[in-house]
């Protein structure tokens, strides 16, 4: 069966400059919809790109054709062959009247959930019939984005000297300590699903590459259960030699707006089926001192924050809300975390050792990306893993990378989910994923 047989065009390539008028095509999609108005039949035919409203009428077309249009059963897959008729009043300027239909694939019915968007469904009963879910505009307006947003990130960063990498997801010790860790059985020995690549990252600059990224799975078998926690995401990380955090900090924000501004370029379709209307995002960010953020929170939240305290919810919101009505502007920098909050590599300030040279980049309603100057002294290093509790020797092969020339270098992951959320105003994470893992949510 070739495929010039059931598709010579997508829906959205009908256009008067590619295609004549009363010229022969062939489209091939779902059965979005069936209007029958007793002597004119409307099929709307669905592909990935759009619609296209395929024109039946009874007086002036074959009978059987006619009939068996009417009874196509939505969510059916069919080809159409038939000649464009441009019309202004059609859905995207035309209409196919065809001469041939051809039903490739019978749908099941009841459907699990309708696609038109006049019957709204939860997103429990979207995400158990995700195949369905994703049939529509909306569902795959947010995946088009995502594919855009990550292909502007991978030429961001070649265009900038990075080589792409990719680190192991099964590893033999935690990346962090703690244990939020998924165990498995390798072989004859436990070990873990990798929660950040964030140590490969480090050696690799031991290794002379320099400049690295990375785009790849993460696993974190935290309990959280809400609208902006997955126990396995998508992480974008850096790593980058002869730095510090502020150098990695503006790759991060021109980073964001390049992705912000090929998304508005490439993708107006999409982010007018989610009615959003996008901005580039001003550089550079502003940049809030830790210490000034425990002062923005005491003096306009109930939520008091202490010295030593991670950021909650409200703090984030509260900071946040600051932010943006004194700048107009959704995405800020958070540094100078105290050393002890922050991860065993973030290196302390000579001069002021309680606080490390970190940052969270921040959007006004959660954290995005989460970066610092990492420390590349061994005995430095050594001694901040003990002073979290955590044994050396289970560090080895990181550590042994240190000994032998490791270069002063800084670096960042930012959740991919996270920052599609934040871009899109989507309510829920899950929405930004195909096939969501999280506590309770295993399948499909």
């Amino acid at each position: 069966m070739s495929l010039a047989n059931l598709r010579t065009h997508y829906t959205t390539e009908v256009k008067p400059e590619k295609v004549e008028d009363g010229q022969k095509i062939t489209l091939a999609g779902w059965v979005h919809e069936v209007r029958d108005l007793g002597g004119i039949c409307f099929v709307v035919l669905r592909d990935r790109e759009g619609r296209a409203q395929v024109t039946l009428v009874k007086k002036k077309i074959d009978k059987e054709l006619f009939d068996a249009a009417r009874r196509l059963v939505r969510e059916s897959v069919i080809s159409v062959t038939g000649s464009v008729k441009f019309e202004e009043k059609a859905p995207n300027g035309y209409e196919l009247l065809p001469e041939e239909i051809n039903v490739l694939n019978v749908a099941s019915s009841p459907l699990p959930m309708d696609t038109t968007g006049k019957v709204e469904a939860e997103l429990d009963t979207r995400l158990d019939s995700r195949f369905i879910d994703l049939r529509r505009a909306e569902t795959t307006a947010v995946f088009k984005i995502r594919h855009q947003a990550l292909q502007s990130i991978r030429e961001y960063f070649v265009e900038h000297g990075f080589i792409e990498t990719a680190t192991p997801k099964v590893v033999a010790t935690a990346t962090e300590g703690g244990t939020a860790l998924f165990p498995i059985t390798y072989f004859d020995r436990e070990a873990f699903l990798n929660q950040s690549p964030q140590l490969f990252k480090q050696i690799l600059m031991s290794g002379g590459f320099d400049r690295v990224f990375e785009i790849g799975p993460i696993f974190r078998a935290e309990e959280h259960d809400t609208r902006r926690h997955l126990n396995e995401a998508t992480s974008i990380d850096v790593e980058v030699s002869f730095a510090d955090h502020f150098d990695v900090m503006e790759i991060l924000e021109n980073l964001v707006a390049y992705v912000y501004a090929k998304v508005i370029e490439k993708c107006s379709d999409s982010l007018e089926a989610l009615g959003v209307e996008l901005k580039v995002p001003k550089t550079p960010f502003l940049k809030l001192t830790y210490n000034e953020v425990i002062e923005i929170i005491n003096a306009r939240s109930e939520e008091k924050m202490q010295w030593g305290d991670d950021l909650g919810t409200l703090g984030e919101h509260t900071v946040g809300d600051y932010v943006y009505e004194t700048t107009g502007e959704s995405h800020y920098f958070l540094i100078d975390w105290p050393t002890e909050i922050k991860p065993f590599y973030a290196m302390p300030y000579e001069d002021r050792p309680e606080f490390s040279k970190s940052f969270d980049m921040m959007h006004r309603t959660m954290e995005l990306s989460s970066g610092a100057q990492r420390i590349h002294i061994p005995d430095l290093l050594k001694s901040r893993i003990e002073s979290q509790g955590l044994n050396p020797d289970g560090f080895e092969f990181y550590l042994k990378a240190f000994e032998y020339g490791m270069p002063p270098h800084a670096g960042w992951g930012m959740g991919c989910e996270r920052f599609i959320m934040t871009m899109l105003g989507t309510d829920n994470i899950r929405d930004t994923v195909l096939f969501p893992r999280d506590r309770r949510r295993l399948s499909p």
